[in-house]
């Protein structure tokens, strides 16, 4: 990944973002509420958890036929990925509650899902949520050489069926947190001391992250070796069954927020810097999508309302349907765009769309 320091450009004569944060700020000050989470997070949370894991003790303690304990299964990755979306994502931004030590437990609910909270913290609310959609600096944008994301990734000759294979390949994303992913970024991101916050010592960094591996191995294969009287290979086509569930949930939405038609993936000049500020950047890399389906608001924790996130990542998704008029209102005030399909369907469409179109082969190769 390039290193280059990015610089976005201070130069908005309109004031976009200071005008939408004071009519943000007056929004909650005149209606009495806080930033962070309320009861109905609180609600969902509580519904997350037993989805998530309910199903394993009932594995664990029923009995119940393989049919069954597959089907709980793929019940215990829906449940992942809702803890993932609506809890641990804000947890670590802080946003859950006023409470620093009830955000770092909702945070950190992300060991149990494999992941690790220093890599996620500086993936995504350093690297991916300051240089979105820019090419070798947010590493959502980066899939390696088997996906090409951008017209300014290499194109290879298996892009050209990448809108085919890419769905198969979504719902690796938190096995690959379990076995390999962690240890790569960890050390990757170490060496680059890259942090959210003050910079943990490396020792304790590493001890918490195998300790965590350790203790999640043990709870979810075997634990469940132990007590149950089936054959290994159920116990690991369950789990992965699990983790393939949540992977493809989870990858698909991330996408439809900044892998489509129109999200842009713009480059910074020679100097290093880019062309918008900060704010009006997200603007033009971000897409929001199904935002009047009160099940996809619901489930996908506000990760529909990637604007709103965006822009104000601190303030949590259960306030987004309210200040997304708002942020909709001042973009059009100012000549801004404000992306958005109207349904979910539309948005994968586009998806699948743009990754076809970015499979095929360039006129020309840099």
């Amino acid at each position: 990944m390039d290193q280059t320091t990015i610089r976005f450009s201070r130069k908005d004569s309109a004031q976009f973002f200071k005008t939408l944060n004071k009519r943000v700020n007056d929004y909650f000050k005149e209606n009495k509420l806080k930033k962070t989470g309320n009861w109905r997070l609180h609600l969902k949370t509580i519904v997350m958890f037993t989805m998530f894991l309910a199903p394993y003790f009932l594995i664990l303690t029923l009995g119940l036929p393989t049919w069954a304990n597959l089907l709980l299964t793929i019940l215990m990755g829906v449940g992942m990925a809702g803890v993932g979306m609506n809890v641990m994502h804000d947890g670590n931004h802080g946003s859950y509650s006023n409470k620093k030590w009830v955000n770092k437990i909702m945070g950190g609910s992300i060991y149990i899902l494999a992941g690790n909270v220093y890599n996620w913290q500086v993936q995504h609310n350093v690297l991916h949520h300051t240089y979105t959609n820019i090419h070798e600096h947010d590493e959502d944008m980066e899939a390696g050489r088997v996906l090409r994301f951008s017209t300014h990734t290499e194109w290879k000759k298996h892009h050209k069926f990448q809108h085919l294979y890419s769905v198969f390949l979504y719902g690796l994303l938190t096995f690959n947190w379990a076995i390999t992913t962690d240890f790569q970024q960890m050390y990757r991101y170490m060496k680059r001391k890259l942090s959210y916050g003050k910079l943990p010592s490396p020792a304790m960094n590493w001890s918490t992250m195998v300790i965590a591996k350790l203790i999640y191995i043990t709870i979810w294969i075997v634990v469940p070796l132990i007590f149950l009287d089936i054959a290994w290979w159920q116990i690991l086509l369950g789990f992965f069954i699990m983790h393939y569930v949540a992977g493809v949930i989870l990858s698909v939405t991330f996408q439809l927020a900044h892998i489509v038609d129109d999200a842009q993936t713009p480059l910074p000049d020679e100097s290093g810097t880019m062309k918008n500020t900060w704010a009006i950047h997200q603007l033009f890399t971000t897409v929001n999508f199904g935002t009047k389906n009160k099940i996809v608001n619901w489930f996908t924790g506000g990760l529909n309302h990637q604007v709103e996130h965006h822009i104000f990542p601190n303030i949590s998704h259960v306030h987004y349907t309210d200040i997304a008029k708002i942020v909709k209102k001042t973009a059009k005030e100012f000549n801004l765009p404000y992306n958005e399909y109207k349904t979910t369907r539309k948005a994968i469409f586009s998806h699948f769309k743009h990754l076809k179109e970015l499979g095929k082969q360039p006129a020309f190769q840099a």
